[in-house]
């Protein structure tokens, strides 16, 4: 019976709890709250495309200050207690927490401070989705219901806050969006403006990528690395491709490489395999090679 073995498998996995990885019964560590985190997103994309997402109504004749000040200020909180969550769980023992309130402060100055850039890039991604894409029936259309245009703006988010080095938050957001939309884009990666992604299902841009702006990806694009097989020792290695501007790459292809570059105005093929750079003005495609199949009676 189960309750004759409880004892013995209740022993073992408490003997497991010993591992630092699980901090349960480690005093005055938490972790950080993935539903604060997507209600955070959720009111900061309210701000940057007011009235698609929330039940705000704005017009030329009401003032968007106090909708804006407002919800800026609950977003603040939210994001001040994730990030303290975060600098305690991952500071070692010489962190005061005077230390993380103050480095907190100046994350939070810098995030905000970033905000009305974001949004401005924003507005060049939702640009280049709307031109890129025949189907698309208005640049309203593209904020309200194109995946790609949210994985972008949960990208933009979380890459400020990569750059400021706070921990864990920026990959909990970026999973978010990946969860939600099939497309992977580590919150690391360096991308410009009118920045364009199709379809977008399983879109995997790797952490050291750095692409350029007026660059298109559509669905299945792996812009990764070559062997990850050396683990934590090609941490902060760039190991992703280098995209510059105005490339277009096709579904299903793979570009692989720290030292890959994509020189600018290219176009890759779907389904290509590029582990070279190339250089300016490139077309790189793959031939299928032909082949007759000949049944058992078939003679030549």
């Amino acid at each position: 019976m189960f309750s004759d073995n409880l004892e013995r498998i209740v022993a073992g996995i408490e003997k497991n709890y010993e591992a630092d990885e699980i901090f349960f019964t480690k005093p005055g560590r938490t972790f950080p709250s993935r539903a604060a985190i997507k209600g955070m997103l959720k009111n900061m994309r309210r701000v940057l495309f007011p009235g698609y997402f929330g039940e705000e109504t704005l017009s030329p004749y009401t003032s968007p200050r106090y909708f804006i000040g407002d919800t800026l200020m609950q977003i603040e909180r939210v994001l001040r207690n994730q990030v303290i969550t975060a600098l305690t769980y991952t500071a070692d023992d010489a962190m005061t927490a005077e230390e993380i309130e103050e480095r907190t402060n100046h994350i939070c100055t810098v995030f905000f401070d970033e905000l009305p850039s974001i949004q401005r890039v924003l507005l060049t991604d939702v640009q280049a989705l709307y031109d890129g894409d025949p189907a698309a029936g208005s640049k309203e259309e593209v904020i309200f219901t194109y995946p790609g245009l949210y994985a972008i703006y949960v990208y933009r988010v979380a890459h400020v806050l990569y750059e400021l080095d706070v921990p864990i938050l920026p990959r909990v957001m970026t999973e978010l969006a990946h969860a939600g939309t099939g497309i992977d884009i580590g919150a690391g990666a360096t991308i410009g403006e009118y920045f364009f992604i199709d379809h977008g299902t399983g879109v995997v841009i790797g952490e050291t990528t750095v692409i350029g702006d007026h660059v298109k990806l559509y669905q299945g694009v792996t812009l990764g690395a070559l062997s990850t097989r050396g683990g934590q020792r090609l941490s902060g290695v760039k190991r992703h491709p280098t995209i510059e501007d105005n490339v277009t790459i096709y579904s299903n292809a793979s570009v692989l490489g720290g030292e890959t570059v994509i020189g600018e105005g290219s176009v890759i093929a779907g389904s290509a395999f590029v582990t070279a750079s190339v250089p300016p003005h490139s077309r790189v495609s793959i031939k299928l090679q032909e082949t007759s199949l000949k049944g058992a009676g078939d003679t030549e």
